[in-house]
């Protein structure tokens, strides 16, 4: 029996380029699907940007085509190159322009270029002899594929009418505003008439989750999320018509690029079995940050974009309430200029507690997970996370909002000692975040329990193995409803 084959796009992907965890997921997840006993032919399509550095590649033109657009057809060209076995497609046309960001201020830019990627991809597989039975498109930027081969299911074609597609949701909040203009000149019209409100039946991921087979979220808990108000993007009454074909599975961990046993950027490796080892990171981490060396206060980590999302002015703000107790924090990342003006302002009230890294330096990221006690996740919402799985499998204990995939995860340990690897709390506020700082504290100071809810993380299987798994059961499935 031929394998199940799957085209899957993104707008993203390690290690071509990586702007959030979406790359993560798309350069990860086909490579487990090929891993599997019964392994699906998965090929990865991905625009090919000016931020990517070809000279390491060895690129094949592969395809020579044009996409129709009404100020005339748009020529496409497709390379392709392999990444341990898994076949990866370039796609390069003008709206790709290479001097232009990945993700640009203009939404017209932004629509254009990823209605042009979604079309292109679309059609690759008619120029490379290979018929797909999923396409798997992830969020807005190639929601326009699964919206063309619904428009396009009218009994005359083959490639549209058995073509199966599934629509990922990474953050269901990036519908695509201002992108509707873009699709109507790539001849996607807006969805009048149909379930949606009025205001989204232009909007590219709107429009893919009207016409999708099946909807999957990044995690259960983000799948029951988005059927509520609060974590709907007002689509909740329109999502509900969806429930029976909306669900969730949890995003995997590249275990094998996260491990701290082999991790050439920590002082001294170590894994669950060695956490005297890993004593020397927190100590070695505390010389880096011009800490004095002390192994028993608490060394709290946040490691994130800084945004409303994630929840950094709530982390903040509760910091500053329990700035007379025992602690030191290291804060990094990049974001909101007035939330990086924030932290930077906490580091000044608190000079002996506090050091913010306004940067993403990916080294270091490894330190602190490696050497800091504990990681403060205080996201509003979080349709997974990964910072959290990392967090465990490093030894740095999750402190996180009980929210999508963080809950999914975290086992906290007041409710559960036997399995506990963490501390959760329910509100956004920074009461809520002070009272689990405070939990976890009063166990930080008991490192025979301390030291088991660290192996009970570390133990934890996070690997893509499971998931892809439960993938490939929901592409067969899709096939299945197809015959």
């Amino acid at each position: 029996m031929d394998p199940l084959r799957v085209l899957f796009i993104s707008a993203e992907a390690v290690p071509f380029v990586k702007v959030g965890g979406l790359a993560d997921v798309a350069g990860s997840l086909p490579k487990a699907l090929r891993a599997l006993q019964e392994a699906p032919d998965v090929r990865l399509a991905v625009p090919l940007y000016g931020q990517i550095n070809r000279k390491g590649l060895d690129l094949e033109l592969v395809a020579d085509f044009t996409i129709p657009h009404d100020y005339g057809p748009m020529p496409t060209r497709v390379y392709l190159t392999q990444v341990d076995d898994l076949p990866v497609y370039l796609m390069e046309g003008p709206p790709i322009n290479p001097r232009d960001p990945i993700y640009s201020h203009d939404a017209r830019e932004n629509g254009a270029k990823f209605t042009f990627f979604s079309l292109a991809a679309l059609e690759l597989p008619r120029y490379i002899d290979w018929q797909p039975h999923v396409l798997h498109a992830h969020d807005w930027h190639t929601a326009p594929a699964v919206y063309c081969v619904a428009s396009n299911r009218k009994g005359e074609d083959d490639y549209y009418d058995q073509l199966a597609t599934l629509l990922t949701v990474h953050n269901l909040p990036f519908l695509g505003v201002g992108a509707g203009p873009s699709m109507g000149a790539f001849g996607l019209e807006a969805a009048s008439g149909s379930p949606l409100p009025d205001w989204a039946e232009h909007m590219p991921l709107p429009l893919g989750l009207l016409t999708a087979d099946h909807i999957n979220a990044v995690s259960p808990g983000y799948a029951a999320e988005m059927l509520t108000p609060e974590f709907s993007s007002n689509l909740h009454d329109f999502l509900a018509s969806r429930k029976d074909t909306l669900s969730g599975i949890l995003n995997g961990l590249d275990v094998e690029r996260w491990d701290p046993a082999i991790d050439a950027a920590l002082h001294k490796n170590f894994d669950e079995d060695s956490l005297n080892d890993r004593t020397e990171n927190k100590l070695s981490l505390q010389s880096e940050l011009s800490f004095g060396a002390n192994t028993r206060i608490p060394l709290l980590a946040i490691i994130s974009r800084m945004d409303h999302q994630k929840g950094i002015d709530i982390a903040l703000q509760g910091l500053k309430q329990i700035a007379d107790k025992p602690w030191r924090a290291v804060i990094l990342g990049t974001g909101a200029p007035h939330i990086e003006d924030e932290a930077r302002q906490l580091s000044r009230d608190f000079p002996d507690k506090v050091r913010v890294i306004v940067d993403f330096d990916r080294a270091l990221a490894r330190r602190i997970y490696a050497g800091s006690d504990a990681l403060l996740i205080p996201s509003r919402y979080e349709p997974c996370g990964l910072t959290q799985m990392i967090a465990m499998r490093y030894g740095s204990v999750p402190i996180a909002r009980a929210t999508g995939g963080l809950k999914d995860t975290i086992i906290d340990h007041d409710a559960d000692e036997v399995e506990g690897n963490g501390f959760l709390f329910d509100e956004a506020t920074p009461e809520a975040l002070v009272d689990a700082i405070g939990r976890a504290m009063d166990v930080f100071h008991d490192q025979r329990r301390w030291r088991a809810i660290q192996r009970h993380g570390m133990k934890r299987d996070f690997s893509w193995g499971k998931s892809a798994g439960e993938y490939y059961n929901l592409y067969k499935s899709l096939v299945e409803r197809k015959k």
